[in-house]
């Protein structure tokens, strides 16, 4: 799974690596390092633009975790959120929480990288965290949704998908984020993509983990209190344990 990640780019830098070229006038969100369940954060999607009627890519601002669309109140709303931060790649296609935003609402969501803590299946120590990353910004496959309040206002919110762990990701965790290689992107992002097979194999890949580097850091990231660059701080790992 992928429950804490961090994004420490400057807007204009996600806006280049995403090729975002409309103006973005939603808030700004600071840079963070310790991205928590039911915060907001950016994501990337395309919708269809009313002068035009052309697709146009944008940066909106949601909070994470999908919000059921059978939500009744605000408590329920978040109640949800909690429990839907991550969509299983194998079943989001059937799950009623997710199925309708996976098969019209998909997303990019940007990550400098994401937290990880180890599992007694592995070679580490149970709830060692980790941080895995690439050479540059991550794209996570995710979907998202437009939940409308009792009061007649909407939220916004929504879910990373994930998949089994590869190669040495599992040795960590047996669930790791679902990427998107740009090539992708346009039609992943096409609302108007709705065969579930088709978008299902955009999501398959020969090598899944490929880029991507693990190396343990402070257990200070446990607490969502905490927060800054110095979470990213690689630490030493005693004997017989190394990394990869």
């Amino acid at each position: 799974m992928c429950g804490r990640y961090a994004l420490a780019a400057e807007q204009d830098e996600i806006l280049d690596a995403f090729a975002i070229s409309t103006e973005y006038a939603g808030p700004i969100l600071p840079a963070d390092w310790n991205i928590t369940p039911t915060r907001d954060i950016y994501i990337v999607r395309e919708k269809r633009e009313h002068a035009t009627h052309r697709m146009i890519r944008e940066l909106a601002t949601v909070s994470w975790g999908l919000i059921a669309p059978w939500s009744e109140t605000p408590q329920d709303a978040l109640r949800s959120q909690s429990q839907a931060i991550n969509a299983r790649s194998e079943t989001v296609h059937e799950k009623p929480t997710f199925r309708s935003a996976f098969t019209t609402r998909r997303c990019l969501i940007p990550a400098s990288g994401y937290y990880e803590w180890a599992t007694e299946l592995g070679p580490y120590s149970p709830k060692q965290p980790f941080f895995i990353h690439g050479d540059g910004l991550l794209a996570f496959a995710g979907i998202w949704d437009r939940w409308r309040a009792p009061d007649g206002s909407y939220r916004e919110s929504a879910a990373i998908i994930t998949r089994p762990a590869v190669e040495f990701l599992a040795t960590v965790h047996h669930r790791m984020p679902t990427f998107l290689p740009a090539d992708r992107w346009s039609t992943w992002l096409d609302p108007a993509l709705n065969q579930v097979a088709e978008i299902r194999r955009l999501m398959e890949q020969s090598r899944p983990a490929h880029g991507l580097s693990a190396y343990p850091v402070s257990s200070r990231v446990n607490s969502t209190a905490n927060n800054g660059a110095g979470l990213l701080a690689k630490i030493e790992l005693g004997e017989p344990e190394t990394l990869f």
